[in-house]
């Protein structure tokens, strides 16, 4: 059987397929526009929102990425699937039918039949095309008869493009009434991320976000208003973490805050309309100095190197002159700082005004800061200084340096270890110390001399210097031994000025010079009347002495009448302590007695002109006083001590105290034995002072001779009047000497009567004879006349005759003294002569190597001196 063909493909009608496809357009145009403005409404939501939060609050980038998603998304996500629901998913005629059927399923069916049947491809036998077609027609008929805009899906198209025009609306507004908040919510929206600041109403300028402020200190933090700033609330409000709010009132554009000291690093709000703003607020300690320098040079002329000074202390000293920068250490990094302006201080520490010179910028080395150089001078300021940390943060107020600058003193030089005045012979020596000091170095010190005849014509003045020590820069202080000998620079009896000196380095300064030493140089006639005079002080002493220690017997005597019980009762045992406390008040006098009279002796022996038997007199009244000092009087004291001893029986103490008057007696009797001694030894002394003084003013008349001769030649013929003032001044030294040499022999006279009325010696009473018969006294002043009218030559032809009558009377009453002192003539000297012999010639070799070595120790510090030889005029 054949196969039949398939029939041909029927279209719906014409009519039914236009009504479908404007049933489509209607439902395309209908989801697109939901779809378009759900996006619209989307967006605008979004924007507000974000407009709306940063009224509020400043919108963090994140909220306001979240919420720009989230509007796009209802373009980017909602919008395709929409229109793939309802475009795309709504494209065929079958789609449509389906969702036809769900408002007419009667008519959806069969419109879905018919649709169907377009597409079925069945054989003629099975379906007829006249069936088919008429089947076609008769739904499109149906269908032209209904409307198909009720098979359209609800739509919201009108609420959301009701809602899109409120929000338009609404942004519109919000760009007419606030436009620059609403570009600027607009940029913040459309870019999350950027780094666009929040516009507000109340608008801050320059506000910071970030200080750093004292620890524990309370701080101020000031919010400037912009200038266009649309609201200016009158009163701000600020909180730190959890604290109480601090308030702050508008003026002059500025919120002026004061919050207390904080110790932890946290945040401040501020709020003021619609602005707020967070501070971070880190607590730090101040910037703080740990060790401040000034590195000092001093002026050149001082040669000393760059030195540094530690400031601790919070002052610096230095020499006017001297050029001062200060380093700074500090505790951290620094931004910028600043020293002075100087300002003076006045004697009393008081301000004395700004000194500008001293002041500028510190230049910054992270943590290090100096400052400039400048010369400091001669009075003293205070210098402040200033910084700022790298955080902004001041350093403490009130951090000065007093800088005190001193003028460049003298040396000071000082004379130590030796009296003020000091009576030798040339050949003697003086020892004592030099000490030079100076602030910033001693440059020299040495000794100067000066001498000033006590009589003309003998000799000539001494003068010189000696350098001892040559310091250095730094070397603040010199201590030299000295030792000074009169004979090693060829000085002669005189009186000498000697000073230490010393120099510093500052150029052109004089010498500074110590308190003179007043040397008086004797020769051996002064010298040996000196002797004469200590010795009667001494005898007079002694005499006291014995005085003395006779109260104290009588004393003694008055105990040791008691009977043994009431010598021991306490107030008798008082007095014996009272004894023995004077006893060795009496040994300590004895003891200082011997000690002078042993000098005595040693000087004596020195002295060279004084006779053997007047030394061996000195020597047995200071042997016998020796031996009262180191024996005698010590036991007289040991047996009191042992009578008042409280363990002592009645006894025992009557004992004692027997011993001790036993002994008293015996050292008294020494001691007046003693006394006789020396007296003896002090009448041969002082008859050999009588030709020492008639040697001394032969000796004037010489001087006044020589001293004549030597301007015989400018001087001869001329009236008082015509003559130079240097001859005028030495007539006049000479008639003063003359007068002063009669003055002396007057005393001689009366001193040679009072001995002879002592001793009836036979050779006093012949010079008394000579010296009265040749009239001396006359004499003498006739030559003072003569010189008083510059008749020189006559007078020095007087003077020369009495000097030459003095020289013989000194001559003729020293042999006869000592012819007559009994020295035993004739005979062979005894044992006792030749061991005072023997030993007064020890004394004198161990004297003469003292001054030897003495002299000695003055040429060595003359050959170490720099160059420095003895300028003395003897030389």
């Amino acid at each position: 059987m054949a196969q039949s063909s398939p029939s041909p493909r029927v279209p719906i009608p014409e009519s039914l397929h236009e009504r479908l496809a404007e049933f489509r357009r209607r439902l395309w145009r209908l989801k697109v526009m939901e779809a378009v403005v759900a996006g619209l409404v989307g967006l605008l939501v979004s924007f507000l929102l974000v407009l709306v939060l940063d009224r509020v609050w400043p919108t963090p980038a994140w909220l306001r990425l979240l919420i720009l998603v989230g509007g796009v998304s209802l373009f980017a996500v909602f919008a395709p699937y929409w229109l793939h629901r309802w475009v795309w998913g709504q494209r065929r005629d079958a789609q449509l039918a389906r969702l036809i059927a769900r408002r007419y399923p009667g008519l959806g069916d069969r419109l879905l039949g018919a649709i169907e049947l377009q597409e079925q491809l069945e054989g003629e036998e099975t379906l007829s095309p006249r069936l088919r077609e008429a089947a076609m027609q008769a739904v499109s008929a149906e269908v032209a008869s209904r409307s198909l805009d009720e098979a359209l899906p609800p739509s919201n198209h009108h609420r959301w493009a009701m809602v899109a025009g409120v929000l338009a609306a609404s942004a519109l507004m919000a760009f007419l009434f606030m436009p620059k908040a609403g570009w600027n919510a607009l940029q913040r929206w459309i870019l999350p991320l950027s780094k666009t600041e929040r516009y507000t109403f109340t608008r801050l300028v320059d506000a910071p976000e970030r200080m750093v402020v004292p620890l524990g200190e309370a701080f101020e933090v000031s919010l400037r208003l912009a200038d266009d700033s649309e609201r200016r609330p009158g009163r701000a409000s600020g909180v730190f973490e959890n604290q109480q709010a601090v308030s702050a009132d508008l003026k002059n554009g500025v919120y002026r805050f004061v919050f207390p000291g904080q110790q932890s690093v946290g945040t401040i709000d501020f709020r003021a309309g619609d602005m707020r703003h967070a501070l971070r607020v880190e607590p730090r300690a101040r910037p703080a100095v740990k060790s401040l320098e000034a590195i000092v040079t001093p002026p050149t002329y001082l040669g000393l190197g760059e030195r540094v000074v530690d400031c601790a202390a919070g002052v610096v000293s230095a020499v006017a002159g001297s050029k001062l920068r200060f380093v700074l250490r500090m505790d951290r990094e620094l931004r910028s700082g600043a020293y002075g302006p100087a300002q003076l201080l006045g004697a009393g520490g008081d301000d004395g005004g700004s000194l500008a010179p001293y002041g500028g910028g510190l230049i910054m080395d992270g943590e290090n800061a100096r400052s400039g150089e400048f010369e400091l001078g001669a009075f003293s300021c205070e210098i402040p200084f200033s910084w700022v940390d790298k955080d902004g943060l001041e350093g403490a107020s009130g951090y000065r340096l007093r800088v005190d600058g001193a003028e460049d003193a003298p040396a000071l030089c000082y004379v130590q270890g030796i009296e003020r005045q000091r009576v030798m012979l040339p050949e003697e020596s003086v020892d004592f110390e030099l000490l030079a000091e100076d602030d910033f170095g001693v440059r020299v010190a040495g000794i100067e001399w000066v001498g000033e005849l006590t009589r003309p014509g003998v000799g000539k003045p001494a003068k010189g210097e000696m350098q001892l020590a040559a310091g250095a820069a730094g070397i603040e202080r010199l201590l030299e031994s000295v030792a000074f000998s009169p004979a090693a620079f060829g000085i002669g009896p005189q009186k000498i000025l000697l000073r230490a000196y010393a120099e510093d380095f500052f150029p052109g300064r004089v010498r500074s010079y110590s308190e003179p030493l007043i040397l008086h140089v004797l020769s051996r006639d002064e010298h040996a009347q000196l002797l004469k005079s200590q010795f009667d002080r001494q005898i007079g002493d002694l005499e006291d002495l014995a005085r003395r220690e006779t109260g104290l017997l009588d004393e003694n005597e008055r105990l040791g009448q008691l009977d043994d019980a009431k010598l021991a009762d306490e107030e008798n045992r008082r007095r014996l302590e009272t004894q023995s406390s004077e006893e060795a008040e009496t040994r300590r006098r004895a003891d200082e007695l011997a000690a002078r009279m042993e000098q005595l002796m040693k000087d004596a022996t020195r002295n060279g002109q004084i006779d053997k038997e007047t030394l061996r007199k000195l020597a047995e009244a200071q042997g016998a006083m020796r031996e009262l000092a180191a024996r005698d009087i010590p036991g007289v004291e040991e047996k009191l001590s042992e009578s008042r001893e409280s363990s002592n029986s009645p006894e025992k103490t009557a004992k004692d105290l027997d011993g001790a008057i036993e002994r008293q007696r015996k050292a008294l009797e020494k001691m007046r034995d003693a006394i006789a001694r020396a007296n003896d030894a002090n009448k041969r002394l002082e008859a050999g002072t009588f030709v020492n003084r008639l040697k001394k003013a032969a000796g004037e008349q010489a001087g006044i001779v020589d001293s004549l001769k030597e301007g015989f030649e400018r001087m001869l013929g001329l009236s008082s009047k015509r003559l130079d003032p240097a001859d005028a001044r030495k007539i006049e030294e000479s008639s003063k000497q003359q007068a002063d040499t009669a003055s002396d022999l007057r005393w001689l006279q009366e001193d040679l009567a009072h001995y002879f009325a002592r001793t009836k010696a036979e050779p006093i009473q012949v010079l008394m004879d000579s010296m009265k018969q040749s009239d001396i006294d006359s004499g003498l002043e006739d030559v003072r006349t003569r010189l008083a009218k510059n008749h020189s030559f006559g007078a020095a032809e007087l003077a020369k005759k009495w000097g030459d009558q003095l020289t013989q009377w000194a001559a003729q009453l020293g042999d006869e003294m000592n012819g007559g002192g009994g020295g035993g003539s004739g005979g062979a000297p005894d044992a006792e002569d030749e061991d005072f012999e023997f030993m007064l010639r020890v004394m004198k070799m161990i004297q003469s190597e003292q001054d030897l070595r003495a002299q000695t120790r003055v040429l060595e510090q003359l050959r170490r001196s720099t160059g420095s030889l003895p300028t003395s005029p003897d030389q």
